[in-house]
């Protein structure tokens, strides 16, 4: 290095001496430098200066590229002064992946994560060795799905390779076992498997999953895994099972693989109506009801079909939303989903954020989710109705839902909701006329009682006006 600062280098310049040809320069390398140091001193005139101007072509660099690769598993950020933050965000049980490694609170659930992994190894008819090799080796694009705060401490590919190892082999063995419900080696106990389920959806416990996917496709049970981690996605999924094909596109980890079942592919309809149109403020469960709104369970499992229909035109409309499952894991799922979909790196439509703003804007009380679950729509297994509208109404404060979504549901029940003007006798209809059928029979019966009505009038005339 000092030969090479010490010797002057020839280049050659244009120049429009001796007719224009080039001329060779002389350049004295060190000297060169140190007038390249000295015009950056000019520029910047305090460390500080200098300092700071680098963070900020830094964050531009970062800011270019950001929108080029998938999120990256990152630490919760935008939701992390909910004061909920702690019970729906950290592991009860165990730490997957870095950001929470270490922890003492899950040194028990280490024992585990090895015990499974063996397991897991065992079955897959390869070496260890084979298996790990399949991470070490490609650490450094691994790294790259990380964001560099949370793999800061692990300087060495070693440690992290053999922590990715260790957490993906025992993942899937934990998911085999799950919907074999075959291995009762490990000796967890049902309550136990409950809150491991739970903490593999938190967006802190996250792995890439193209480990799993290496994993699966080195091991010989390769197929028979894949139908496991589909299986238990639709287990963890809070809509009812169907046999629609996942969406066609690669997952970045369990939680947004369990993003993309509860969504679907299925495109949500917009609409086209005027941005000025205001329906902002929008009505619980008992205000549609007393207009005459009818709730109703859908087929459909896909979150965003929502739908808003007026069969006839003196018998109400019909708002029909996908049943979802409520128990003590629904609300940490969502409110994970959430915070993924916030991530500053994943461009996304804010799917689930607007399906929990759209359902807390039904849900004010214990009623409204008792019309919910009458309609068959909400299945809880949480605890009371109370319970359920009190854990929506949290989650539900304070977010920024997507405009566009739901807005063709909104804009027509807007306009159906104006156009009541006597809510009085919508609400008689509602209570009273909900199904078709009783339409039916309120008919014949007041078709019997005209009927009878004109003969009882036929038999007075006939008495008072003899022939």
């Amino acid at each position: 290095m000092e030969e090479f600062h010490s010797r002057k280098v020839e280049i050659r310049e244009t120049g429009e001496a001796s007719g224009g040809h080039d001329q060779p320069v002389s350049v004295d390398v060190a000297k060169w430098e140190r007038s390249i140091t000295i015009q950056e001193n000019e520029i910047y005139s305090t460390s500080f200066e200098k300092e700071n101007f680098k963070k900020l072509k830094e964050a531009q660099v970062k800011g270019k590229n950001r929108w080029t690769t998938e999120p990256k598993i990152q630490k919760v950020l935008l939701l992390r002064d909910h004061k909920h933050f702690q019970k729906y965000c950290e592991p009860w049980v165990v730490s997957i992946g870095p950001i929470h490694h270490g922890n003492p609170k899950y040194r028990l659930a280490e024992e585990y994560k090895l015990a499974l992994a063996e397991s897991f190894i065992e079955e897959s008819g390869k070496t260890d060795k084979e298996l790990y090799m399949v991470i070490k080796n490609n650490i450094e694009q691994l790294r790259k799905c990380f964001d560099e705060e949370v793999i800061h401490n692990y300087h060495d590919d070693e440690a992290l390779s053999w922590m990715l190892f260790v957490d993906g082999c025992a993942t899937l063995k934990f998911i085999h076992s799950v919907v074999e419900k075959k291995d009762k080696r490990f000796q967890i106990k049902n309550g136990q498997l409950a809150f491991v389920q739970r903490d593999l959806f938190l967006l802190e416990n996250q792995l890439p999953y193209r480990i799993l996917a290496d994993l699966i496709q080195n091991s010989n049970e390769s197929e028979k895994l894949r139908e496991s981690v589909q299986s238990f996605i639709d287990m963890q999924s809070m809509t009812r099972k169907t046999q629609e094909k996942p969406p066609n596109k690669k997952p970045v980890h369990l939680l947004d693989l369990l993003r993309n079942r509860l969504l679907g592919s299925t495109s949500i309809s917009h609409g086209n109506y005027s941005d000025q149109e205001d329906w902002h403020s929008f009505r619980n469960v008992q205000e549609l009801k007393a207009v005459g709104i009818h709730l109703k369970s859908s087929k459909d499992r896909c979150l965003g079909n929502i739908t808003f229909t007026q069969i006839w035109k003196f018998y109400g409309g019909i708002l029909s939303l996908p049943p979802i499952t409520v128990n003590d894991s629904t609300v940490p799922k969502f409110f994970n989903l959430m915070a993924y979909e916030l991530s500053s790196d994943f461009e996304n439509d804010y799917g689930v954020t607007s399906y929990i703003s759209f359902l807390d804007s039904l849900i004010d009380e214990s009623k409204d989710v008792m019309d919910l679950r009458k309609a068959g729509i909400l299945r809880n297994f949480l605890g009371s109705d109370d319970e359920v509208a009190q854990v929506f109404n949290e989650i539900g404060t304070d977010l920024v839902p997507n405009p566009e979504i739901y807005k063709d549901v909104r804009y027509k029940i807007q306009q159906y909701y104006d156009k009541r003007r006597m809510p009085w006798i919508t609400e008689v209809i509602h209570d009273h006329f909900s199904n078709p059928w009783t339409v039916v029979a309120f008919i014949a019966g007041l078709f019997v009682l005209i009927l009878s009505a004109l003969q009882t009038l036929y038999s007075m005339l006939a008495y008072y006006h003899p022939k």
